[in-house]
């Protein structure tokens, strides 16, 4: 969790100096709370001018802006969610993937054993039969 104290563009680094050969899967999420919400509140204030309540109204608009504004904060943040699963899933699909490759590969090996030794044992098993003496007539 990091504080921004300046505005601008800020890096990230990620460090690979613990092994370069093995592969590593890195996943971050950026989340992005109070520097969005201060500019759009001083961008999306213009409509408050434009559509003055009157006395005669009950419904504030006050209260219909705060709960429109605690609507969007929680929709920010389901859509945060959605993307935080949407990498899990990617990340998980891609392990199964590989894990699919894997054994289809080892099955293939097995098969080509299992199909070897079957023609050796048939093989040795004729061989045990064959009569090899000659007959002379």
């Amino acid at each position: 969790s990091v504080e921004p104290t300046e505005a601008g563009d800020y890096k990230l680094c990620f460090d690979n100096s613990f092994s370069a050969i093995s592969e590593k899967l890195v996943f971050f999420e950026l989340i992005f709370d109070s520097a969005q919400e201060e500019e759009e509140e001083e961008e999306g204030d213009g409509w408050v001018e434009v559509a003055a309540p009157e006395d005669a109204l009950d419904v504030k608009i006050e209260d219909i802006k705060e709960s429109i504004e605690t609507m969007k904060s929680r929709l920010e943040r389901s859509i945060q969610m959605q993307t935080l699963l949407r990498a899990f899933e990617a990340r998980d699909r891609n392990l199964q993937e590989s894990n699919l490759g894997r054994v289809n590969f080892w099955s293939a090996v097995n098969l080509g054993v299992l199909v070897v030794v079957a023609f050796l044992q048939v093989y040795m098993l004729k061989s045990l039969f064959e009569d090899k003496r000659t007959v002379r007539t």
